[in-house]
């Protein structure tokens, strides 16, 4: 597809992804409006470490998914629905399910109507390997059960039903895009690689606090994961509701993550184990590890950049961010 011009709105574009995201469709020639959720800082998130020429030709809006007469604005005009504003910790999805439900489920049927009453403006939804659970076979196809592990998961389970009843019921145009877990520059602490490198370099951190260190992940470069979302974007001839495993297919440990983070970021800090970090038993997931076959032959996408080389770039940004970060470690919980 040749981008240039063509009009598309990225909700989420002030976090991790949807910042990369905004970036590479604005470089490829196409006019972006980017959703910032409103707050009373002045922030747009991670779109205010955009280059200055990227930022200024993206039409930043500030708003909410879960404002229907919003999103019907918004989707007004574009011919490409990106959406991937969510509330996306699973820790904090325990504490406050329902805030889950409303930004996932009810924001996610406010931007699929709000594309439909844009004449069909074509959808790429993002769902989250999450929603797998813990798996059943591995590597995971998409034709793997759902399973509400948490409420996060529970309430990406009911968004991915939404977007295919949307394109059931109305023929809407949607693409389900199903990223294993993404890592990079941008990535809130959070995450467990972004939480990881800033504890292996931050001088306040003696020692690397982490959760369970057994499950198995299939980690993927943002880079990738964003040619992921615009070959998605891409894709004519298949059929609606189509969803879409974006994964490397290879799995790591998060306790061989901390040993390949320790040769790229040079620390020998000790790991603590914290129990605040540890999911409830039943809500684990132990492995999640893609197959990600049926969109490499749609697309022709596959995972490109290695996890040591992801890891050094990782690394290399949040060498350069350190001094922006709060003293002590209270805000990595």
């Amino acid at each position: 597809m040749n981008w240039t011009g063509k009009k598309a709105l990225v909700t989420g574009a002030d976090g991790f992804i949807g910042s990369h995201l905004t970036e590479a469709l604005v470089r490829a020639g196409a006019h972006v409006t980017a959703l910032a959720q409103y707050n009373s800082f002045d922030s747009c998130g991670w779109l205010d470490d955009l280059p200055h020429d990227v930022k200024a030709a993206a039409q930043i809006m500030r708003g909410d998914v879960r404002d229907a007469h919003q999103m019907a604005t918004l989707c007004a005009g574009r011919e490409i629905v990106f959406h991937l504003a969510a509330l996306i910790a699973v820790p904090y999805s325990y504490h406050a399910p329902a805030s889950y439900a409303e930004t996932n489920v009810l924001g996610t049927v406010n931007v699929l109507a709000g594309a439909r009453a844009a004449g069909n403006a074509r959808v790429v939804h993002t769902s989250t390997s999450e929603v797998y659970g813990t798996a059943r076979f591995t590597p995971i196809t998409e034709d793997h059960p759902v399973q509400g592990f948490s409420p996060y998961s529970a309430s990406k389970i009911g968004a991915d039903h939404m977007a295919e009843s949307f394109a059931r019921s109305f023929a809407l145009p949607v693409v389900i895009l199903r990223p294993f877990n993404t890592y990079g520059p941008r990535q809130s602490e959070r995450a467990v690689v972004g939480t990881l490198v800033r504890q292996m370099l931050d001088p306040h951190c003696e020692a690397i606090r982490l959760g369970d260190l057994a499950p198995e992940r299939d980690f993927t470069f943002v880079d990738d994961t964003v040619a992921a979302f615009i070959k998605a974007a891409e894709l004519d001839g298949v059929a609606n509701a189509s969803v879409f495993n974006a994964g490397s297919g290879r799995s790591i440990t998060i306790g061989d993550l901390v040993d390949r983070v320790r040769r790229v970021a040079g620390s020998d800090k000790p790991v603590v184990a914290d129990a605040e970090r540890t999911r409830p038993a039943e809500s684990e997931v132990m492995a999640l590890i893609a197959d990600a076959t049926r969109f490499g032959e749609a697309s022709g996408w596959r995972a490109e950049i290695g996890l040591d080389d992801g890891l050094a770039r990782t690394v290399d940004w949040w060498r350069g961010r350190l001094d922006r970060v709060r003293d002590g470690t209270d805000d990595l919980k």
